[in-house]
């Protein structure tokens, strides 16, 4: 069979979903009120963004939030917050964006990359602990893809050297971790609402957290370090304006109740291309949530590729015949800049071997029937012969 790269019929002409999708009528009446009252911004207290700074709390399972601009911003403000600054470390997953360590390095600690679990690829709990120092003073679990991080061992370490916890859970909005939700089960979490992300507004992030003393410090770094009921002109910290604005929160607020809806969703052609690919015989599998997982909310649907292939001949055969994946991160300790700018690297063979090895369906692709599974696998059927080397 020829491929579809060299001339051949492709297996799929259809588009996949469009991600964002368009907006729902609840989305447009409550952006058009925002727009018609002149309150665009979060500064006057209450609106919009309170609204659903109060939602997302709950929907986390805590009693605090601080809606920001982006949750690279959210994750540098709760690190701030929390006192994590120069001459401190924190141990961060060696397979994530960028964005984790680089949050760390702007709040002028060092970012510490070590290895993740061979099997799920989130955060090793061992691998934090062989990697602690005295001067470490935060570990950072990544929700990877939308699953949650097995986060009972990881919070025992913390609670033992006395570590601050803060959730990465820019993939994961509605994932839950033993009938927990995510970004309340450490000191502090942050969501993304970035384009690609379940629910977005263009940008956007909100941080959630357990403690008030932690929220109101958080909120006074995100509010150019004013104190929470105090003078407009009183800054008694030092702060940035790290809001996200009314029209943003309007976007974002009526998504919360379909999110189940959309999470089910991809859950089920996640379902449909484990049978598929069993049936078709494919050396392909899904990587699988960590332990604990109540509710993976499928951000990303991870393959482990079972044989050595030419990465890049798979993944522009795949693209033609109209089944378009993503080759996923490199490993953070191989990029130049993070190490240029001072962060330490460990050893991390599984972070190596899941940037070989491991490929991505996108989100937007997960929101299609699970019909459209029996397509991934018959393009896998076609590309593997052409794309796996030789043992």
């Amino acid at each position: 069979m020829t491929l579809a790269l060299h001339g051949g019929t492709p297996v799929r002409t259809a588009p996949w979903p469009s991600w964002p999708p368009p907006m729902d009528e609840a989305q447009r009446k409550l952006v058009a009120d925002v727009l018609d009252s002149g309150r665009w911004g979060a500064t006057q207290g209450g609106g919009v963004c309170a609204d659903l700074t109060r939602a997302f709390a709950r929907l986390s399972g805590v009693e605090y939030g601080v809606a920001v601009g982006n949750a690279t911003l959210g994750l540098f403000a709760a690190f701030k917050g929390l006192g994590v600054g120069p001459g401190d470390e924190v141990i961060v997953p060696g397979y994530t964006f960028v964005a984790s360590a680089t949050s760390v390095l702007l709040a002028g600690a060092v970012p510490v990359i070590v290895d993740v679990d061979p099997a799920d690829l989130h955060l090793s709990a061992a691998a934090v602990e062989a990697a602690i120092t005295p001067r470490t003073a935060a570990i950072m679990p990544v929700h990877l893809a939308g699953s949650p991080a097995d986060m009972d061992p990881l919070n025992a370490v913390a609670a033992r050297h006395g570590l601050k916890v803060v959730e990465d859970a820019a993939q994961a909005h509605g994932a839950a971790y033993k009938d927990r939700p995510v970004g309340g089960l450490g000191d502090v979490g942050v969501y993304s609402f970035q384009a690609s992300k379940a629910m977005t507004a263009g940008e956007g992030g909100l941080i959630v957290c357990r403690s008030e003393a932690d929220h109101e410090a958080i909120w006074s770094v995100c509010n150019l370090g004013r104190s929470l009921g105090g003078a407009w002109y009183g800054h008694p910290n030092v702060g940035w304006n790290l809001r996200l604005t009314e029209i943003q929160a309007a976007l974002l607020l009526p998504w919360l109740d379909r999110l189940p809806e959309e999470v089910e969703r991809r859950n089920a052609f996640c379902d449909a291309v484990d049978r598929e690919l069993a049936a078709a015989g494919l050396p392909v599998a899904q990587v699988p949530p960590p332990p604990g997982t109540t509710t993976d909310s499928r951000h990303l649907l991870m393959l482990r590729l079972g044989e050595p292939v030419d990465r890049e001949l798979l993944i522009s055969a795949m693209a033609a015949e109209g089944v378009p994946l993503d080759g996923g991160y490199p490993p953070l300790g191989t990029m130049e800049a993070l190490t240029g700018a001072g962060a330490r690297v460990e050893d991390c063979p599984a972070t190596e071997a899941a940037a070989r090895e491991v490929v991505w369906v996108r989100q937007s692709m997960l929101m299609e029937d699970p019909s459209a599974a029996a397509d991934l696998a018959e393009a896998l059927s076609k590309v593997l012969p052409e794309a796996t080397r030789p043992a």
